[in-house]
């Protein structure tokens, strides 16, 4: 911890001066890709306050030892989350930040509305948003969640209300975005789309990938670790046995054992990683291999999850697997026949982890997966988000050979520290320019 405290105090030097830091997010209540990207930054700043809506430290305990703080809507039960936006959006207008020197905002929805100018005193913060996309339900997906805003018997009064504030939301959302100092993003796909809806442009700055635990001799070193720890050595089918026993799904005639062997036999399996959400469209995973007879691990939770399990529960072949570490998990996606991919993601860092230990995907052709699927080399994509597409997607990836190697050194340059080193210079870019308009307003 002190060499890290170190390291912030010399990044926050500039010119002599310390600078003083602000973290801003929009909520943390879960895991997920945001959340990573604001981890590795507050292990940049470790002494910067995190400012947020909501924190439920039991659905994410990363943030144990940071300074985390909350205003009203903590209040607020974290189930209601979906209905707060126009809360939240008001929330963060309110929030003056203008006493910090920088203020690093990792949002893909309100926090980027953040104050950081004191009307009264002309105080102002420089504020860098790491902004993943604009906010998805006022814009790039507004129509989606119009069909199904996800809320069940609700959805009617739901739709109906946001129709009807969707105009006045979008105006603040894009007046809050004028007045980022500078945008950084994860893709070129998210950079088109902040600049279609916010009219700024934006640099790239990929998000971190632990590519330390998911690799190839991370996952080997666990291997010899594993087999040197025990009296017998412990194979890949009691291994599949014991990662199979703790997951859910239809019960298979014959037991687990009858199970490994069908995911063994059947060229293997393939897995998918995500939260639960209706978005992320795992229910064409679900389905592609339910019509195919594939094997397949679906790792992770949500509120989609018993719908998920609904659409297999006559397909033994498909598995559901609650939250793991990730030394499990990077074996997992080791021992894998491929990753599959079906949503529409600004970036997406659970393939880029899956390629790191070797395995190929099988991704939607569309948004940050064209950042790092290299047809051939590391993956195969699908044109539409249809089970039929996502099926010869599928045929296709298993008359072809990959090579762990080549598809591991594919994703390489994703790593955590390759992140550090670039958000550092935009920030000290940043920095350096506002100093510099400073000396010329008081040359003047």
């Amino acid at each position: 911890m002190k060499a890290a405290r170190a390291e912030s105090d010399k990044r926050l030097r500039e010119g002599g001066n310390a600078k003083k830091v602000a973290l801003v997010c929009d909520w943390l209540t879960n895991v997920g890709g945001a959340e990573k990207v604001l981890l590795k930054i507050h292990e940049m700043y470790p002494d910067a306050p995190i400012y947020t809506s909501q924190y439920n430290p039991k659905k994410i305990d990363w943030f144990l030892g940071a300074d985390v703080r909350t205003g009203w809507l903590q209040k607020l039960p974290t189930r209601l989350r979906k209905f707060l936006g126009p809360l939240r959006q008001r929330y963060f207008e309110k929030l003056d930040l203008s006493e910090y020197d920088l203020v690093i905002s990792v949002t893909g929805a309100e926090a980027k509305a953040v104050k950081t100018r004191n009307e009264k005193t002309g105080k102002k913060a420089i504020h860098i948003s790491y902004c993943h996309v604009p906010t998805q339900y006022y814009w790039q997906m507004y129509d989606d969640y119009v069909e199904n805003p996800g809320f069940g018997a609700l959805n009617p009064v739901v739709r109906f209300c946001f129709k009807k504030m969707v105009a006045p939301l979008r105006r603040r959302d894009y007046e809050a975005a004028l007045k980022v100092d500078q945008f950084v993003t994860i893709s070129e796909y998210a950079r088109g789309l902040i600049r279609k809806y916010y009219r700024r442009n934006a640099k790239i700055v990929h998000p971190p990938v632990d590519i330390d635990n998911f690799s190839i001799s991370s996952v080997k070193s666990q291997e010899e670790q594993g087999n040197k720890s025990r009296k017998s050595q412990e194979d890949r089918e009691l291994w599949l046995k014991n990662i199979l026993e703790k997951s859910q799904g239809a019960e298979m005639a014959g037991g687990c054992g009858k199970l490994v062997e069908n995911f063994e036999t059947r060229g293997g399996f393939y897995v998918t990683t995500s939260r639960q959400v209706t978005w992320k469209r795992l229910d064409l995973a679900v389905k592609a291999c339910v019509e195919t007879e594939r094997p397949l691990l679906v790792v992770g939770e949500g509120p989609e999850h018993n719908a998920l399990m609904k659409m297999a529960d006559n397909a033994p072949l498909v598995r559901f697997l609650p939250l793991t570490g990730k030394r499990e998990l990077a074996m997992i996606l080791s021992y894998a026949r491929g990753y599959l991919f079906p949503s529409l993601e600004p970036f997406g860092i659970a393939p880029v982890e899956a390629m790191g230990v070797g395995c190929p995907v099988i991704a939607y052709g569309e948004g940050g997966a064209r950042d790092y699927v290299i047809p051939g080399v590391n993956g195969v994509m699908f044109g539409e988000q249809t089970v039929a597409s996502l099926v010869r997607a599928i045929e296709g990836f298993e008359t072809k050979k990959f090579d762990k190697e080549k598809i591991a050194e594919s994703v390489a340059k994703f790593g955590e520290e390759r992140f550090v080193r670039e958000l550092e210079e935009v920030t000290k870019e940043c920095l350096k320019s506002d100093a510099n308009e400073k000396d010329d307003s008081e040359a003047q």
